[in-house]
């Protein structure tokens, strides 16, 4: 799982990397944001995971990959709306988007290599939750994998199966459709 983060983001850098600068600065498939802003809330997953692989945590867990989900479907307590924002006022701080490009870069290798090197059986804590890392993983290459579509790529094709079996899970249900956009939330 661990080299299918490294594989995901890599396509992220790949995608992002190859758009002229104007292309990063249109619409995405995520409502609130442009394809810019979408990379600097990818980057901040991937500085999460960096903490959260450094930072063992107490207990065993009390999320999976998939229950993991449940406050961030429609109707879950979170507050998608100040992230949101956040994200913008933040993302729109770069002075252009080759400093973000360069950070996006050097931070999810960095955060593909701590997932590589961490101890697949020793809990995790992120988001007041504690789950094993290859669920935290798992997460990230879901996370990855649907913004990379928004962010009108081509994830690789490993990280749609993972991905689909996940959503598949959260929704107790399968999905319509085949290939990446079958991936887009409901």
């Amino acid at each position: 799982m661990s080299d299918l983060l490294g594989t995901t983001y890599d396509a992220v850098t790949a995608h992002v990397s190859g758009l002229p600068p104007e292309r990063l600065e249109e619409p995405s498939r995520a409502a609130a944001w442009n394809v810019r802003q979408l990379l600097f809330h990818l980057l901040l997953d991937a500085q999460r995971a960096l903490v959260t692989f450094a930072t063992p945590a107490d207990g065993e867990p009390d999320v999976d990959d998939v229950t993991y989900w449940r406050p961030f479907l429609p109707g879950g307590e979170d507050d998608a709306g100040a992230h949101a924002r956040f994200v913008v006022a933040a993302a729109d701080a770069y002075d252009g988007a080759a400093g973000l490009l360069r950070q996006w870069t050097v931070t999810s290798r960095a955060a593909a290599h701590a997932a590589r090197t961490a101890d697949p059986a020793g809990p995790v804590a992120t988001q007041g939750h504690v789950l094993t890392v290859p669920d935290l993983v798992s997460t990230l290459v879901v996370e990855a994998t649907i913004h990379l579509v928004d962010a009108h790529g081509e994830p690789p094709p490993a990280a749609v199966a993972h991905t689909r079996r996940v959503l598949e899970a959260i929704y107790d249900e399968p999905l319509p459709g085949s290939g990446p956009e079958a991936l887009r939330l409901r």
